[in-house]
């Protein structure tokens, strides 16, 4: 009976309207500014900033015409070696000298281009089709070089050419000398087996690193030219390594594709 009185008293009393209304303490006024600044920056970002997908794949540096494997027409043994690895030859330059039952034979370059393998040496005895060398097609010096990016059947369809792309090389060190700029020239169409890119690259070794995910799309992509660096190439850092790059050097690639407005994912 009591707690009823009390509540009775609370009814025929007046409502306190003399007192202070406090609608909110300051700390709920400071977090709800933070929010709003919060979203209306959220808000501008979406409209006026961008984003840029990447994709990561191997590739190596080339002058772009392939290359093929040379391979013994005769059964002999080598008597001489005429060339280097590295070096330069000519379409039909002598490349070994055999001795054969039936006298001395020379095997001779298919096309000019750089020896990037060689595989008999003098005393090798070689049969009908032995592999001798593996030579990078290239019609001169000042050729330029290119670098082939090995993206999946998937990712491939989705670079743009001209897409910027950043090459890490091999050989040069990436936190003193940063990265290779370079752009897509071109995507393949169809898709390359493990024997069509060994055929391309003259290196069935290299095949194999770049179809680990099965069949592959070469993506061409041109490198950015810098007559003032020492390696004749544009990188991240101010000047790049201070030598010449070689072809046949593997790197690997992120390619930067096309940009967009983190609102255009919202919108229909």
């Amino acid at each position: 009976m009591q707690f009823r009185q009390q509540a009775l008293d609370k009814l025929q009393s007046g409502d306190d309207i003399d007192l202070p209304v406090r609608f909110a303490r300051p700390q709920g006024r400071l977090v709800l500014i933070v929010t709003v600044l919060a979203m209306a920056a959220a808000t501008v970002w979406a409209v006026t900033g961008t984003v840029s997908a990447t994709l990561s794949a191997p590739g190596l540096l080339t002058h772009g015409q392939g290359g093929y494997v040379l391979q013994s027409p005769v059964a002999g043994q080598v008597t001489d070696v005429l060339a280097q690895e590295g070096d330069r030859v000519d379409a039909d330059a002598p490349l070994l000298e055999l001795r054969t039952p039936q006298g001395a034979t020379t095997v001779r370059t298919l096309a000019a281009g750089r020896l990037t393998a060689l595989a008999a040496g003098i005393g090798a005895v070689v049969t009908v089709g032995t592999d001798v060398a593996a030579v990078e097609r290239a019609e001169g010096s000042d050729d330029p070089l290119k670098a082939v990016v090995y993206l999946t059947a998937q990712d491939a369809p989705t670079v743009p050419v001209g897409a910027s792309v950043d090459l890490t090389v091999q050989s040069v060190p990436q936190q003193e000398y940063g990265v290779l700029r370079g752009r897509v020239e071109s995507v393949a169409r169809t898709a390359q087996s493990r024997q069509q890119l060994a055929a391309f690259l003259g290196n069935a070794q290299l095949a194999d690193q770049f179809v680990k995910q099965g069949r592959t799309l070469p993506v061409l992509v041109r490198l950015e030219r810098a007559p003032d660096n020492a390696s004749g190439y544009a990188w991240s850092s101010a000047g790049g390594p201070p030598h010449p790059l070689t072809s046949m050097t593997p790197l690997s690639a992120v390619v930067r594709l096309a940009e967009q407005r983190p609102i255009d994912w919202l919108l229909p």
